[in-house]
């Protein structure tokens, strides 16, 4: 039996406005277990980006209940939140969020040091595990302006990963990268799932969430539907039938 991740219930989010109360999620009921990889889609103001902050422990609901991995989030404080996100989740963000005068390894090992049970030595074999787990051994020392936009969105998953979390949330993770390295990142994802990492990947793109395993679409606060996807598409076929261009 598959062991849940989340748990949302009767989940809503209200933002006051002045006068005017804005309903984002209006009574969410979904779950996901491990190793699942959900897109999250829908149009701007549908109520996935609040979706992603409620699940990323970025904000809180206005009612109702988020359990992440057995954690009830509502009862814990803002330092304890934070705690939880370093342990439980792995974050990846269309902008990368890399430090640009960092190279990829202590990028890499950022999330490590707010671990206090995780040494020096550690740290830095924990993070070039990482990277090499996404294919980028030859580039650990080189910095964001010399890796190429494919590069640096694996540097942020590897980034992901060093915590070994429960589950990565991506935000738009191929919103930046073209057609060719969006399907090289897809790929990854893919073999990250097929490894048993559960995966949650916000899109507004049918062509990625095909890439994916269930589709959970938002529109107005609800969702409208929640199905799994019965034709995936493979991500490494695909990049097969494109024509090679420049190393990702």
């Amino acid at each position: 039996m598959s062991k849940t991740i989340i748990e949302i219930k009767q989940l809503r989010k209200d933002f006051y406005v002045g006068d005017i109360t804005v309903h984002a999620l209006r009574g969410i009921d979904m779950s996901i277990q491990e190793g699942e990889f959900v897109a999250i889609m829908g149009t701007s103001g549908s109520g996935k980006s609040t979706m992603l902050n409620i699940l990323g422990c970025l904000d809180k609901p206005t009612s109702g209940n988020y359990t992440l991995d057995g954690t009830d989030i509502s009862a814990l404080s803002r330092n304890e939140l934070a705690r939880l996100r370093n342990r439980k989740l792995g974050f990846v963000f269309q902008s990368y969020n890399l430090l640009p005068r960092t190279s990829a390894l202590e990028n890499v090992e950022l999330p490590l040091y707010y671990n206090t049970f995780v040494s020096a030595r550690e740290r830095k074999e924990r993070a070039i595990d990482a990277l090499n787990a996404v294919g980028l051994a030859d580039r650990m020392d080189h910095m964001p302006n010399q890796l190429s936009g494919g590069q640096q969105q694996r540097v942020a998953i590897a980034r992901a990963l060093v915590n070994d979390p429960v589950v990565i949330l991506a935000d738009e993770a191929t919103g930046n990268l073209d057609s060719r390295t969006s399907y090289e990142v897809m790929a990854l994802f893919q073999e990250l799932n097929q490894k048993g990492k559960t995966i949650v990947f916000v899109t507004h793109e049918p062509d990625i969430a095909r890439l994916t395993g269930r589709n959970i679409l938002f529109r107005d606060g609800h969702i409208l539907r929640d199905a799994l996807v019965t034709e995936k598409h493979n991500a490494r076929a695909i990049l097969e039938t494109l024509p090679v261009e420049q190393e990702v």
